[in-house]
Formats: C-alpha cells, structure tokens, sequence
C-alpha cells in the first residue's frame, strides 16, 4: 500500500546543517547513520535501522550545538 503509516514506520532524524559544526560526535556514536565528508560536510540517513536507535539518540543528546533532532513514530491509531 502506498501512502501508508507502514512507510513512515521508524525512527526519523533531520539534521539542521546551519547549525552543525561539525564536531563530528554522531559520526564517532553512529557511524552507520552519520558520515562526515570533508572537514564539514555531514552526510546522514533521515530514515534510521531498527539497529541503530539508541546510538542515535545517544548522537542527538552528545551533539554540543544540538543539531540533530530525532522523531519517532507516535504508534498505531495516534492522531
């Protein structure tokens, strides 16, 4: 089915690259999530693996300028 609550399933990040400063903290937590490219430039999946939910929220919280923000799923039937 497309269009579907199946689709959104997981766990969601979104980074705001204006305010990253590339400290690189979530590419040493989450190394299969986060990718630094250059000295600057961080790469990231937006849809995160089952696998790697709690070194992403681990990321988020040691990240010093709090870039990363993380969203879950609200749960079946949630407004």
């Amino acid at each position: 089915m497309t269009g579907g609550r199946e689709e959104w399933a997981g766990m969601q990040i979104v980074v705001d690259l204006n305010r990253c400063q590339g400290y690189a903290q979530c590419v040493f937590l989450a190394p299969q999530v986060f990718e630094l490219h250059g000295e600057e430039a961080l790469m990231f999946t937006p849809t995160v693996p089952d696998d790697q939910h709690e070194r992403v929220r681990r990321a988020a919280v040691a990240c010093p300028v709090q870039a990363i923000l993380v969203g879950e799923p609200a749960g079946v039937g949630a407004p």
